[in-house]
């Protein structure tokens, strides 16, 4: 049984037990509000006489089936259910949120709490009646009503219930809908800059449900100063993603969870994968003293880049042009290569900044720029004795890392490799496994060994491999300056969080004190100058 199956057998069995628990503190209610216990145990009808109950329509329950809402009408019918027998407090609508079948369980077994009436509809009727006393302007009715009612709060809880709301709400905005994102860095300069504040669907491409699920809310990894992890990895549950709003598009930017950030460094500028400690020097360095942070998927760290290959595709990269399938990739308006700008004087930064060129990611006094193509050409023409030449980068260690095979691939010169697809079946051999060994280890569950010159799957020895999830190639448009898939490889379909659907604040240079970037603002992802 493989890694993924024994999750998803988990997860059910924690479902039923937790369903069959409410189903429990449901039988030791329900007598108390002249409901027969044995309708506790039965599905659908259970839920039918909760709300029938607390003053809700039969049909109320029907909500139940939908996912994501369904979130928001349990924890509604859990707190209406212990109003409905004179449990009014603060703690006592906390508890039936977090911990319910404890508090049902004390309704149940307590013979000092009874069944007094249908919660639901004696509040709204409090709310209706105050509502038309505050409109009639009648005090004296006001005051009899708060003072009366067992619904009436007083100004402190009414605060304190509506910021827990505003937090419950915004998480589950966040978890499921909307987050905002900022751009940190250069590597998609200059479609998206660094200080662009973006919005992303998580519902374009499927909402991807939770699958850690103690957190601390509104943190994706970290706490902020403590410098520490913001959730626990345990309990998880397994990958699930709902049916998608619009397929992912080639060369639409996308966001995604890191796929090589399992195993990280964390430092105060950036998170190191483990393998880069053991490859660069600099990351060594920066990292010196740092203890190595083992993150589950969903709590990786957050990227955006350009989605240039899909499932299937083969991608190569010539000359800095991108391939697929043989031809020639359409290239992103504002696509970037580092320069070396000679000038006898030196150029105006002001212009520099009008025509977009990031001075925070520059370095003036050596001559060094990420520029487009139409910011070489506004450049060259200041003044016929400035020089431009294109950046030929040193060549660095690139994904695949086997220099036995993929010795002659650069960052301007890569290829061709092939997108895995879902279903499909390719032979695997030694000179093409270090492409697919994080795939077939890492991402999709295997044990996977080299033995005796032979690969081993599971301990089965393997000259072919059926993949289980589709996968896409990212690549920033600053091609010079965006470590990317050329670095550490495919994206698997079950990282992807979202699209990127909105700028909606802009930062020049990624700070206040240079000023706000007007014309980007609420501007689309796609569609920015």
């Amino acid at each position: 049984m493989g890694h993924k199956t024994t999750e998803q057998v988990t997860a059910i069995f924690i479902f039923l037990f937790l369903y069959i628990i409410l189903c429990l503190s449901l039988s030791w209610v329900f007598p108390k509000a002249g409901v027969e216990a044995s309708k506790a145990w039965i599905p659908g009808i259970n839920f039918v006489e909760w709300c029938k109950i607390i003053g809700r329509k039969p049909s109320h329950a029907l909500w139940l089936l939908f996912p994501i809402v369904n979130i928001f009408i349990f924890t509604g019918m859990c707190i209406d259910l212990v109003r409905s027998f004179g449990m009014m407090r603060f703690w006592h609508s906390t508890l039936a949120v977090i911990l319910p079948p404890v508090i049902f369980y004390m309704i149940g077994k307590n013979d000092s709490i009874k069944y007094i009436e249908p919660g639901y509809t004696a509040e709204k009727n409090y709310h209706n009646q105050l509502h038309d006393a505050i409109k009639a302007k009648d005090e004296n009715r006001i005051n009899k009503l708060k003072s009366t009612s067992a619904y009436a709060k007083n100004s402190m809880r009414e605060w304190l219930e509506s910021i827990i709301f505003a937090v419950f709400a915004a998480a589950f905005i966040r978890m499921f809908l909307i987050e905002a994102f900022v751009i940190p860095t250069s590597s998609m300069e200059g479609s998206l800059k660094v200080g662009d504040f973006l919005f992303v669907s998580k519902a374009h491409y499927g909402i991807r449900m939770p699958m850690t699920v103690a957190m601390v809310p509104l943190l994706h990894n970290t706490i902020p100063i403590l410098g520490t992890e913001s959730y626990l990895s345990k309990p998880s549950l397994p990958y699930k993603r709902l049916p998608a709003l619009s397929p992912i598009k080639r060369n639409d930017p996308f966001v995604f969870n890191w796929p090589a950030g399992d195993s990280v460094y964390v430092t105060p500028k950036r998170s190191w994968a483990a393998f880069q400690v053991q490859q660069q020097p600099e990351a060594r360095r920066e990292v010196a003293g740092q203890k190595l942070v083992v993150r589950p998927l969903d709590k990786k760290d957050h990227y955006i880049k350009r989605c240039v290959a899909m499932p299937g595709d083969s991608l190569q990269i010539i000359d800095n042009q991108v391939f697929i399938n043989g031809v020639a990739s359409a290239n992103p308006r504002h696509l970037q290569f580092v320069y070396f700008v000679k000038s006898p004087f030196p150029l105006p930064l002001k212009k520099l900044d009008e025509w977009g060129v990031s001075l925070k990611e520059s370095d003036p006094n050596r001559g060094i720029y990420a520029l487009d193509e139409d910011q070489v050409g506004r450049i060259k023409a200041i003044d016929p004795q400035i020089q431009v030449e294109r950046y030929q980068p040193l060549d660095h260690q690139l994904f695949p890392y086997d220099t036995a095979h993929f010795n002659n691939w650069t960052i301007a010169n890569y290829g061709p490799i092939w997108m895995p697809q879902k279903g499909v079946t390719i032979p695997i051999n030694l000179s093409n496994i270090a492409l697919y060994t994080r795939v077939i280890g890492t991402y999709e569950g295997n044990k996977l060994e080299i033995k005796n010159g032979q690969i081993f799957i599971n301990d089965q020895v393997a000259d072919s491999y059926t993949f289980k999830q589709s996968y896409y190639w990212a690549m920033g448009d600053n091609r010079h300056n965006s470590e990317d898939s050329r670095y550490w490889g495919f994206v698997p379909e079950d990282h992807i969080v979202g699209k990127p659907i909105l700028i909606w604040f802009s930062l020049k240079n990624a700070t206040l004190r240079d000023g706000i970037n007007w014309n980007r603002i609420f501007r689309s992802p796609n569609k920015v100058d």
